[in-house]
């Protein structure tokens, strides 16, 4: 019985060429998207930034990490250096006094950015505020004050009111001035600097001082890009915490003896750390994705 008139024939070579031609147009389409695919986050060019993660009263830690961050400094490529420190450089370890004045004096050698973390507030609101004084007490800044040089047994023979009036002879105005003057947030080409985190339904121009400092899970949990990378710290991560939206930099040096700086220059990231191991202090440095 003849074909009709019109009904087409499928040849195994036109039925080949068809194949190979939609194959085509999809390979096509598969490298016009990949071209398009979004660069790596960087900051400006011809800059380096080194951010330090919370130091909590843990000069050692600090002392060597300076030296190491000067170190790698001058061994790199000419770059404008800026080393942002995200803030608790107080409370739970042992020289909080020192840190500040370690800080402080850096500053005045080099380029150096300091965020202010929920326990520079809590430190700096309990010279007024007697409740807030208990508080911050109870979570790391009964180490704060004795760094300062007061004997336990005074410290334990003062009632709260007492020690709040102590404060002010203790602690320097040039301390409790420098930890006035701490930003909230420093924005460096596709990152953002914060001590812990950001409120994923606002903008960065419209954060509020509070989450800048204090958020937490709203932060962490949230799983959609955010228009910056956040660089943060303030929950602590034995290893550094890494998202394609955040990375995550305390590596609770106070509790763990590892303090870590995240290098980032151009698209390229790298790690510093400060290590305590068996009583001696090591740096490492290492390569991150």
């Amino acid at each position: 019985m003849p074909l009709p008139r019109h009904a087409p024939i499928w040849t195994a070579s036109g039925t080949t060429a068809e194949v190979l031609q939609l194959f085509m147009i999809k390979f096509a389409q598969f490298l016009k998207k990949r071209g398009k695919t979004k660069p790596r986050p960087s900051v400006p060019q011809g800059e380096r930034y080194y951010v330090v993660g919370d130091i909590h009263g843990r000069c050692d830690l600090f002392d060597q990490l300076i030296l190491a961050i000067e170190k790698d400094d001058e061994r790199a490529a000419d770059a404008q250096s800026t080393v942002v420190l995200l803030g608790d450089l107080v409370d739970r370890g042992p020289e909080s006094a020192r840190v500040i004045e370690t800080a402080r004096q850096w500053g005045k050698r080099r380029k150096v950015r300091y965020i202010a973390g929920n326990h520079e507030e809590m430190f700096l609101e309990s010279f007024e505020d007697k409740e807030m004084l208990r508080h911050f007490l109870k979570h790391g800044g009964k180490e704060t004050v004795l760094s300062y040089g007061i004997k336990k047994r005074r410290y334990n023979e003062l009632t709260m009111k007492e020690l709040q009036r102590e404060l002010h002879d203790l602690v320097p105005a040039k301390h409790r001035k420098f930890l006035e003057a701490m930003e909230d947030i420093v924005i460096a080409g596709d990152y953002v600097f914060v001590h812990a985190g950001i409120n994923p339904k606002h903008s960065i121009e419209d954060q509020k001082r509070s989450d800048l400092r204090w958020i937490r899970d709203r932060f962490l949990k949230h799983r959609e890009p955010f228009s910056h990378v956040v660089v943060h710290g303030h929950t602590i991560f034995e290893n550094l915490e890494h998202t394609p939206y955040r990375i995550g930099i305390d590596t609770g040096a106070f509790r763990t003896g590892n303090l870590t700086a995240l290098v980032l220059e151009g698209d390229q990231r790298r790690i510093i750390q400060a290590r305590e191991r068996d009583g001696s202090i090591t740096v490492e440095h290492d390569e991150f994705a």
